[in-house]
């Protein structure tokens, strides 16, 4: 059987990886071999736990304060013996993080294939996301098959000279998605997330918000929690949940900004099953998260993106998403179109999601087999 290394290190890589993983552990050809970093420890945990995935190795990379030239630094040696140890055919890797670059550098460094999951997307800006944009530049650079997620991603790497082994596939993300509404129908866990949060039935609408970007710290994200509290002011029957990222920068801005207000709930972040019925059960969704830009429109729900810039134009270009920042008057101007035409709500909630079907993990393990050369 031929080895797969798939590396992975925050929640989102996992979330994508998690339903290829399954489906490579079904397969006659691949030994699929676990790697995580453990960039985002408790929140990766969850998710590995919830899709019942094993990881071969964890190399516990975070430490208090760490810079991302350390973290860069550490990766580099702790995956190149993991790569020395197992001898993979082909090193997978996700999206944009720093796990993902330094497993590509890594399989280039070693001369072994990297596949590139979630492969060309762009915003154009090196700053914003930061490092992610550069990093997924670079990784497009050395990677050997690049697994895009749409027409445009595929577009965006041909215009970068990168004319071979693309192949559009969607997101994993969807199949992700459709995975865990199943398993929250099956296992009861609908009810038990019902009863944790009952205060939202005591309004008329719920509003979701992510938000944690870095880019966004400062200024902007002050502007962003005064404009959330004047709305949730100006509209007393609607309830707005926020879950709140564990980053001290956030959490010290959110906290003084908009506690103890009565329609607004400050709440942990959430387990991603969790967060998916929140999800589900909103009217819209504020966010800055590039994984809920592609998993909403699966589940009807318009979103308001409050990033200056992002690399997941498809969304917007279809009608799903609304690209404000966090400036007020946009974010206030989309919300209160969202709240009072119920004919441009239906037609966001109704336009069909760009990222995919849920047919992704199947499209790439087909690939696979007709790609990768038989050792």
């Amino acid at each position: 059987m031929q080895k797969i290394l798939i590396i992975f290190g925050t929640r989102p890589e996992a979330i994508k990886f998690a339903p290829l993983i399954k489906e490579l552990e079904t397969s006659h050809v691949y030994e699929p071999i676990v790697c995580s970093t453990g960039q985002h420890r408790e929140m990766l945990d969850q998710v590995l736990n919830f899709f019942s995935i094993n990881t071969d190795f964890d190399l516990e990379l975070m430490t208090k304060n760490q810079s991302l030239l350390e973290l860069t630094a550490n990766a580099s040696i702790k995956i190149n013996s993991i790569i020395q140890e197992t001898t993979p055919d082909l090193i997978f890797v996700q999206g944009d993080t720093t796990t993902a670059f330094i497993g590509a550098l890594a399989g280039f460094y070693n001369k072994i294939p990297v596949a590139h999951l979630e492969a060309g997307l762009r915003s154009f800006n090196l700053s914003s996301p930061f490092p992610e944009e550069g990093n997924r530049k670079l990784i497009g650079t050395i990677a050997t098959y690049h697994f895009t997620p749409t027409e445009k991603a595929s577009q965006n790497l041909k215009e970068e000279k990168i004319n071979q082994n693309i192949f559009q596939v969607g997101n994993t993300v969807i199949d992700a998605l459709l995975l865990t509404l199943q398993t929250i129908k099956k296992n009861g866990l609908a009810q038990k997330f019902e009863e944790k949060h009952q205060l939202l039935k005591q309004f008329d609408k719920h509003i979701l918000i992510t938000a944690h970007r870095r880019e966004s710290f400062g200024a902007p994200f002050e502007e962003l929690c005064n404009t959330i509290k004047k709305l949730a002011e100006q509209n007393p029957t609607i309830i707005f949940t926020f879950p709140v990222h564990l980053n001290p920068i956030v959490q010290e801005i959110v906290y003084g900004t908009l506690n103890n207000i009565e329609n607004i709930q400050l709440i942990a972040p959430l387990d991603y099953p969790e967060l998916v019925w929140m999800m589900s059960q909103s009217y819209l969704i504020i966010t800055d998260s590039g994984g809920i830009q592609e998993e909403a429109p699966t589940l009807g729900k318009p979103l308001i993106v409050i990033r200056d810039v992002t690399e997941r134009t498809e969304g917007i270009e279809a009608g799903t998403a609304l690209l404000t920042g966090t400036n007020e008057k946009q974010i206030t101007d989309a919300f209160n179109n969202l709240i009072n035409d119920s004919d441009f709500y239906s037609k966001m909630a109704t336009s069909q999601n760009p990222y995919g079907d849920g047919n992704s993990s199947q499209l790439i393990h087909n690939t696979l087999q007709k790609q990768l050369p038989k050792s």
